[in-house]
């Protein structure tokens, strides 16, 4: 049976939301083992197929994790088909609403364009002020930013078809069910 790795740094459990849908429809869409974890895991990229790879944006970075997981395993990531996507750009604020053409952290982009993967996403994210600490407030009050769930689950999920789909047709012996 054929594996597919979604690993995923969160500071809230947004972007972990967002990997667990992607793990969902690549499941049900291609009928591989899908593993679905924390990028902290160090899961061994030498064990999958293909590797999607994810993190939450906060100050303009992605989480150390995921940047960490990237840098390490870029040798192998090189050789698997790889998907990327960040979140966390929320309202009409953020860098992906705010920059055009903005992909990835600044620090992370070269690394990330030497991988060749094969799309790079960039999801709306969410604050639940309940969850921020006392710093994380202060910086959404002086910043104005708004409170609320802005990922749109029917674009998330639509990128993930489009991932199983591209994967079904590159993956030798791998058929959708």
């Amino acid at each position: 049976m054929k594996r597919l790795l979604v690993a995923y740094a969160t500071k809230h459990e947004s972007t972990a939301e967002i990997a667990q849908l992607i793990g969902r429809v690549l499941r049900e869409r291609t009928g591989a083992q899908v593993e679905v974890t924390v990028a902290a895991s160090q899961p061994d990229p030498t064990l999958y197929d293909a590797i999607v790879l994810g993190s939450a944006v906060y100050m303009g970075k992605w989480q150390p994790e995921a940047a960490h997981y990237l840098r390490e395993h870029a040798d192998v990531l090189s050789t698997r088909p790889l998907w990327l996507f960040s979140s966390g750009p929320i309202g009409d604020s953020g860098p992906a609403a705010g920059e055009p053409g903005w992909e990835m952290p600044e620090d992370l982009l070269a690394t990330a364009r030497s991988l060749h993967p094969r799309d790079i996403a960039v999801f709306a994210g969410k604050i639940d002020p309940s969850k921020l600490n006392w710093f994380e407030r202060g910086v959404m009050s002086v910043l104005r930013a708004p409170a609320g769930d802005f990922r749109k689950w029917d674009d998330i999920g639509q990128w993930a078809a489009d991932i199983a789909t591209e994967i079904v047709s590159i993956i030798p012996n791998l058929s959708t069910e």
